[in-house]
């Protein structure tokens, strides 16, 4: 829905809400009028029924509103006399509509000076879960995310096993664009492995299923500060049209929307308005190349000969003590490695090496493989580009050969229609020669630069994209056995060597329980 629509919707509610209840409001000393009202109507519906005003707030909050409104349906009831298990039944299955029954077909009577602590512990246990629900929903939707590093694309400055925080007010804390989810899940329910969320993602129905109705439009809360170049950046994959981003052959393909897209962790190496380049694996913007953060190691893919036969576990042993954690025997004395230019040179003089080659793509080996995935772009992981990247505002020359860079993004990420009828270029049904961008673009590489999927198979990536910016390590693991105690609680940037806060933390940890324990002995 567009703006317009969602307020017209909202409206609707706000008319049926106040039919529904309207007399209630007079039983309960109020105005009929007052039913009526949007907004207002509901924080006169949290006096009536002895709630906090800002639980309004909450009723206006995406996923969070999905728990709150069953709340107050019941409340409602509650306040009216209406306290069975039966009433509290009818008031969630009917939506919300057993409250026009009390309004028209009942004499309730109203009870002002009701009890609203729980009458059980099994009623206090649940009001515990809910609020702790809708808190913990609200923390991870619009402040902090907890994230799993799942790949080693950013290896040496992110490690498989690492669990961030990702801050969401740095870059502005997107509003969720999908209505009706599970809270705290992404796109699919753990255990049940069903779909979390309510939307259509069949691509010939996503523009007439009544679910993909219920969609927001793209909304941002300001933050306070821009994407800056070489930061790492969570964001939703743009090109996500797979169920399961480990299954690479889906029965077809599935075309989520934007918040529900699988979540990724790259360096963005390009920022609005860059020119970029990679050759040998750098990268180069406006024609210079890009000085990476102290922390960040490039890695690259090398060939390695070694001299006689080794287990797997030889090798892997003996390649670790140079921090060559990505290993792949391709032959019987072969090997193919992911490891930084300081680690392969240490290595090349390791006895049992016969020799170390770097294995680099020249231009024109995967180019099908790669965006544009166009002719005339013979590209490849290694020697990629020059390309431009989008800026908002900014308007580009639009020829043929040029708009294999620029359809999707026009297309699908911008919403328009485009053509092409001969050498013509039809944009929204007119011929066009150049297109100004309405948002900023950016583009995503790992460190790993032999193994990572990045922006160079899938293109740009969106603002509207944008999650968030890791900030914590929380803890780290090396499989379950081997926990790595010197990344538990380290910043994700800074310069220098991360620092782990563990011990400070423990030790502040420890000093609050203690003064807990001493309060309420004195207290006694």
């Amino acid at each position: 829905m567009t703006i317009t629509q969602w307020l017209i919707f909202i409206l609707v509610i706000q008319i049926l809400h106040g039919l529904g209840t309207w007399k209630l409001y007079v039983k309960a000393g109020r105005q009929a009028w007052e039913a009526f009202i949007p907004v207002y109507n509901a924080i006169i519906l949290m006096k009536i029924i002895n709630r906090s005003w800002w639980w309004t707030i909450l009723l206006f909050v995406p996923i969070v509103n999905l728990i709150m409104l069953p709340v107050v349906w019941v409340e409602t009831a509650r306040s009216f006399g209406k306290n069975q298990f039966l009433d509290t039944f009818l008031a969630v299955i009917t939506l919300g509509f057993y409250n026009f029954y009390l309004n028209y077909g009942t004499e309730v009577n109203y009870v002002a000076d009701r009890d609203i602590n729980p009458k059980s512990s099994s009623g206090d246990w649940t009001s515990s879960i809910l609020f702790a629900i809708v808190a913990a929903t609200i923390v991870h939707t619009y402040f902090i995310q907890p994230f799993t590093i799942p790949s080693s694309s950013l290896e040496k400055s992110l490690l498989v096993g690492d669990f961030l925080f990702v801050s969401k007010f740095h870059y502005g804390a997107r509003i969720p664009m999908t209505t009706v989810g599970t809270p705290m899940v992404h796109d699919t329910i753990p255990i049940a492995n069903v779909k979390s969320y309510l939307f259509d993602d069949n691509f010939e129905k996503r523009s007439t299923s009544w679910k993909n109705k219920l969609q927001l439009p793209y909304m941002r809360i300001p933050g306070f500060e821009n994407i800056e170049r070489n930061d790492i950046v969570v964001f939703n994959q743009p090109a996500d049209t797979l169920l399961n981003m480990n299954d690479f052959n889906p029965d077809r393909n599935y075309y989520k929307p934007i918040d529900k897209k699988t979540n990724l962790v790259k360096r963005c190496v390009g920022v609005p308005g860059d020119s970029l380049e990679v050759r040998n694996g750098y990268v180069y913007i406006n024609g210079k190349r890009n000085e990476l953060p102290d922390r960040a190691k490039l890695q690259f893919a090398y060939q390695i000969e070694l001299k006689g036969t080794y287990s797997g576990e030889q090798i892997y042993d003996g390649l670790k003590r140079y921090d060559i954690t990505d290993v792949y025997q391709i032959g019987q004395t072969t090997l193919l490695i992911e490891a930084t230019v300081e680690a392969a040179a240490k290595a090349k003089n390791h006895p049992n090496v016969g020799s170390i080659t770097r294995s680099e793509t020249p231009r024109g080996i995967d180019y099908k493989s790669l965006f544009p995935r166009a002719a005339g772009y013979d590209w490849s992981y290694d020697n990629f580009g020059p390309i431009y990247i989008p800026k908002k505002g900014e308007t580009v020359e639009l020829t043929m050969e040029v708009l294999p860079l620029y359809k999707r993004l026009i297309g699908e990420y911008e919403r328009n229609s485009v053509v092409t009828r001969g050498n013509q270029i039809i944009i929204n049904d007119q011929p066009t020669t150049s297109y100004t961008f309405k948002q900023d673009y950016y583009w995503m590489m790992g460190d790993n630069r032999n193994n990572s999927i990045d922006a160079r198979a899938w293109g740009y990536v969106p603002f509207d994209h944008v999650v968030g910016k890791p900030v914590f390590i929380w803890m780290s693991w090396d499989g379950l056995k081997n926990p790595r105690w010197e990344r538990w609680f380290t910043t994700v940037g800074g310069s220098g060597n991360p620092m782990s806060y563990l011990i400070p933390f423990l030790v502040l940890l420890a000093a609050w329980f203690g003064f807990n324990t001493w309060r309420k002995r004195k207290h006694k």
